[in-house]
């Protein structure tokens, strides 16, 4: 049912959750949250059915109440997991004040990230998690992304929406290579030579795009 606002008036966007549907969401968490302290402790391959109920205190029977099978949990998990980091990593983001410091929140979130949970994100690819509905559910996540930070350079550099966009789409791809830098030599000292070279690499590439736009601009006007 609606709940009315302290003024009065309907409050549409709030609505009352019966406590069997909570207490269904939560116990559905606990066993996710399961499933990813089995995989940190002893691998992806050692997740069951059997083994969740174990890790969670429960019967066999209510594992199965929420999954249908091993595959389906793990899809749930990565999918949690990956709406979780997609969250914070925009939380950063967003924090910063100009397009350099959206990058380097991005680079720095993704650094993090990559030594938080690379480890569990591989060990689900390799047992299947990442299927073709995650994928599209990623691609619109990327999107959104994309859109965000094209705006922001459009704005401070001029840059018309379609040019910005390709840009864009081009250098957040290239932060993978970044991180496959990192994954050679995980210290801070190589951190921050990385970052500091992909930040050089975006803002030196926006300001060349920025003047060859304007230059068309201009020769287009006369």
């Amino acid at each position: 049912m609606a709940i009315r606002s302290a003024r009065g008036g309907p409050a549409a966007d709030l609505t009352v959750v019966p406590p069997v549907r909570l207490a269904r969401a939560r116990r559905r968490e606990d066993l996710i949250d399961a499933t990813v302290e089995l995989i940190v402790a002893e691998g992806v391959e050692a997740v069951s059915m059997e083994a969740v109920a174990d890790r969670a205190g429960v019967s066999r029977p209510l594992v199965y109440k929420h999954f249908a099978n091993r595959s389906e949990m793990l899809t749930a998990v990565y999918r949690r997991e990956a709406g979780l980091l997609h969250a914070e990593l925009a939380a950063q983001v967003r924090a910063a004040d100009t397009l350099e410091g959206m990058y380097r929140a991005l680079v720095r979130a993704a650094f993090r990230a990559t030594a938080q949970r690379g480890t569990l994100f591989a060990a689900l690819r390799t047992a299947g998690a990442w299927n073709r509905e995650l994928r599209r559910e990623q691609e619109v996540r990327d999107r959104r992304t994309v859109r965000f930070f094209a705006d922001h350079v459009s704005a401070e550099f001029g840059i018309p929406t379609a040019e910005a966009q390709a840009a864009t789409a081009m250098l957040l791809t290239s932060i993978e290579s970044v991180l496959i830098q990192w994954r050679t030599r995980r210290t801070g000292a190589n951190a921050a030579l990385l970052e500091e070279t992909y930040l050089d690499i975006i803002l030196g590439g926006l300001e060349r795009l920025a003047e060859r736009t304007a230059t068309q601009a201009r020769t287009a006007s006369r």
